[in-house]
């Protein structure tokens, strides 16, 4: 590996180890002590890259600046990555497997498991010939949703440093908490990062773009039964086991995530809590269409409205609680942060993609508060899983794509 990718893969070894995983049943920010420790190492180690205005606040958010070097005006750029790995699977114990100079064929996770990446499963290996590819050994995710982007941010600013050649003007960083689930960038104090634009470092494969996400709410039925022995159960039992199980098989089985792709809305039921006196089921709705996005919405209630007619004896109620907005529209009155990011991909010979990703990140809330923040492809794939991997090759295109940026304001 040449010296910049040996570089991003020692540091990104560095954070993986560490357990940030996130718990979307906690209220507290952050959602897990593990982050703040995380980003005290962070705070601890940014001065040495050369950031000034180092700040860990109260939420665990890690905020500092890179200095201009010239005179020339410019506007504040910002960068962020998530400090959070996601709660599906083990986020612990994460030991980063490198496969330098990949020729094709099968990539070996884990032998003993038969767990293998394989170009039929993961097409997108097919275009990483000759590239230097990292996974997890198939225990734990491999945590370069957004460990990565981390990386590629403090090796950045240690090239920073040492090229004061490279003139640029004013750089903001943010490290944030809870980005998995949806919660923790709403603490964030946008007005005092100053930033005028910004780009977050987390993203999929070489040459995507997010511009769009989903809309996005979380939700929680409550369903209050009615025991009674079940000898004598006729007309007055009221079973919310049995009526949470009524609610998810009556939403339509073709919007569904495992039934929906690319721009198409689902609702996701994610979990369930209950026994003969109460239950409490708990979901997302997602749609890039706002219009859509409120009908999912105002059906899962009119679904609700049927079983308490069908249930007269229980009480049943739904809470939706706003996670984040599409933030297409935002981008395109604001466009200067997609111009500028245009320019550097077409500099650096990139083919991109705008996508509307079926998900969200920090920038789409951030958009929304008024620092218009477009996602930037970070190189790693199948996230959330045991078989995530990443190129090393994609990342480090990033890092070029960053320094373009920066230089462009100052021209």
């Amino acid at each position: 590996m040449n010296e910049l990718k040996t570089e991003l893969y020692q540091r990104f070894v560095k954070y993986a180890s560490v357990d940030t995983t996130s718990d979307p049943t906690q209220k507290t920010t952050p959602t897990t002590s593990s982050q703040m420790m995380f980003a005290k190492m962070l705070a601890d180690e940014m001065p040495s890259a050369g950031f000034t205005d180092v700040e860990m606040d109260e939420y665990g958010f890690v905020t500092a600046t890179i200095e201009a070097n010239t005179d020339k005006p410019a506007p504040t750029v910002g960068f962020f990555a998530h400090m959070d790995t996601v709660c599906d699977f083990n986020g612990k114990g994460i030991t980063p497997i490198l496969h330098e100079n990949y020729q094709g064929g099968n990539v070996v996770i884990n032998e003993a498991k038969k767990m293998y990446l394989t170009p039929e499963t993961s097409p997108s290996l097919k275009r990483c010939i000759g590239h230097d590819l990292v996974t997890s050994d198939g225990t734990s995710i491999l945590a370069g949703d957004d460990k990565l982007g981390i990386s590629v941010i403090m090796t950045f600013a240690h090239y920073l440093k040492n090229h004061p050649e490279v003139k640029h003007g004013k750089i903001r960083v943010a490290f944030t908490v809870d980005e998995e689930t949806g919660t923790g960038i709403a603490y964030f104090d946008v007005d005092r990062f100053g930033a005028e634009f910004a780009y977050t470092i987390d993203g999929g494969q070489l040459g995507e773009i997010d511009y769009g996400n989903f809309n996005a709410d979380k939700f929680e039925i409550a369903i209050q039964g009615k025991n009674c022995h079940p000898g004598s159960a006729k007309d007055f039992m009221a079973n919310p086991v049995r009526i949470a199980a009524d609610i998810v098989s009556s939403w339509p089985e073709n919007r569904l995530p495992e039934t929906t792709e690319k721009e198409e809305g689902f609702i996701l039921f994610m979990g369930m809590d209950g026994n003969l006196e109460h239950a409490t089921l708990r979901g997302i709705v997602r749609d890039h269409d706002l219009t859509k996005f409120e009908n999912s919405k105002k059906e899962l209630q009119d679904i609700i409205n049927q079983k308490l007619q069908k249930y007269p004896n229980a009480k049943i109620t739904v809470q939706f609680t706003k996670q984040y907005r599409n933030m297409k529209d935002v981008l395109e009155e604001k466009p200067q942060a997609m111009n500028v990011l245009k320019r550097a991909l077409e500099d650096a010979g990139i083919e991109y993609n705008l996508a509307q990703v079926r998900g969200g990140t920090d920038g789409a809330q951030l958009t929304f508060r008024g620092l218009p923040t477009p996602n930037i492809f970070a190189g790693y794939e199948n996230p959330h899983g045991p078989y995530e991997w990443l190129s090393l090759d994609w990342t480090e295109k990033v890092f070029h794509i960053m320094k373009y940026i920066v230089t462009d304001l100052v021209k």
